[in-house]
């Protein structure tokens, strides 16, 4: 089979760099390396067709090739049309995986690359934001027949699937990676802190220390990011809708307030709610001069574009990654990568060593869905505690760490309701 001619990607002369990228990577996840040395010799996956729409960048292409090594074939597609790096694709071609992605398409580019990863008739998928799984139950339910089930990796994914399974329409079971603790303790919270500021910093080459920071949303990912700005010496203000993570967040030592009073005094704004219109035309109104909006949610909904569009007098690119516009009183707004995912979009993503454990999570659970999707049924599950666990195991002996273990005696305390 030719990926070459299977394929659609940007340049295949890029290729050396991608094999680059995908080999630094290598180098720094260990956990994963480890999943891939027990896939080849289990073969999982032999003679299955495995669909993957994730951010196609360096990590994302190690998972690929990981899940080839179980026996799959493999075809990848990009979830964000800013975040796809062209080298990558073509190394993946190289390596004999089928590839529909280029670095910003079009929309309808982009939705042609779903739709012919979907074409492939794949047994099982890996999501990411529940496009692969919207356009299966929707548009192309000619295609589902054949799947047997897979693995979202986002908050907004989950969503999205929980709402199907809710309407009693999701077709094949899907596990959530992003609720396993490997996932969000780390991914969310740690790489997501590490790499929105590996970005916003990156693409404005502007100081943080002494700036003030607007946090909208204190889930996993809203901690990541808050911590992460005051290390960087930001004053930071918090901005929840739900009580309980409004009193987490005052008691981490932040301010807690709504949108309409922090748009007042942001330097920096980062939405991490998953929502739409979290920031929109009554809080551009009172924003300083020189705000800077970025988004680490999954989708470009969370910045109201349309409204700050509307409400600008001129808008100009002036550096990569970043518009200006300008509002009728000369005060100047700044939008970071169109209000895509600041992290990917202007940046490299999630730290190789935290990408290894939620992408272990994904190999591993693409092998569980595939053993039990007979058994499962149509459903949303978590992951199986038992696979948490070994993912964790794995990163522990990577870094050289031991723990404790209960001793019989401990066991049967903990089993007993008796003294």
């Amino acid at each position: 089979m030719n990926m070459v001619s299977e394929s659609i990607v940007k340049d295949m002369a890029l290729a050396h760099n991608g094999h680059l990228k995908i080999d630094w990577v290598k180098e720094h996840m260990p956990v994963l390396n480890r999943i891939r040395d027990r896939f080849e010799k289990e073969q999982p996956f032999a003679g299955l067709k495995v669909a993957i729409s994730l951010h196609l960048e360096a990590k994302t292409a190690y998972l690929a090739k990981v899940v080839q090594a179980g026996g799959a074939e493999v075809t990848i597609t990009g979830s964000n049309p800013l975040s796809t790096q062209d080298d990558v694709c073509a190394a993946l071609v190289e390596d004999g995986i089928r590839v529909f992605a280029k670095y910003n398409p079009d929309p309808a580019e982009y939705k042609e690359h779903l739709i012919k990863t979907l074409e492939t008739r794949p047994d099982l998928i890996i999501d990411d934001g529940g496009d692969l799984v919207t356009i299966l139950h929707s548009e192309r339910r000619d295609l589902l027949s054949q799947v047997r089930g897979g693995a979202e990796e986002t908050t907004t994914g989950i969503l999205r699937l929980k709402a199907l399974e809710k309407e009693g329409k999701l077709e094949f079971p899907m596990v959530a990676v992003n609720d396993a603790f490997c996932k969000y303790l780390f991914d969310n919270r740690y790489g997501t802190g590490q790499s929105v500021w590996d970005g916003i910093n990156r693409t404005t080459n502007l100081v943080v220390a002494g700036k003030t920071v607007v946090v909208v949303g204190y889930g996993w990912c809203g901690k990541g990011v808050a911590m992460r700005a005051k290390g960087l010496g930001a004053k930071v203000i918090v901005t929840e809708i739900d009580a309980i993570k409004a009193v987490e967040a005052y008691m981490d030592g932040f301010e807690v307030m709504p949108m309409s009073e922090a748009a007042k005094y942001g330097d920096y704004f980062v939405t991490v709610t998953g929502n739409r219109d979290v920031i929109r035309k009554e809080h551009f109104e009172v924003m300083k001069d020189g705000a800077i909006l970025s988004n680490a949610g999954h989708f470009d909904v969370e910045v109201n574009k349309v409204e700050l569009d509307a409400l600008s007098t001129s808008r100009r690119i002036v550096r990569k990654d970043i518009e200006e516009f300008v509002m009728a009183d000369g005060r100047k707004v700044y939008l970071l990568a169109e209000g895509r995912l600041v992290n990917l979009a202007a940046g490299d993503g999630h730290p190789a060593e935290i990408m290894d454990m939620t992408f272990a999570l994904q190999a591993v659970s693409l092998a569980y869905v595939n053993e039990q999707y007979k058994a499962i049924g149509k459903q949303v599950l978590n992951v199986p505690y038992e696979l948490d666990a070994m993912v964790a195991q794995y990163k522990l002996e990577a870094l050289g760490i031991g723990i404790d273990k209960l001793t019989d005696e401990q066991k049967s305390y903990l089993d007993s309701w008796v003294e």
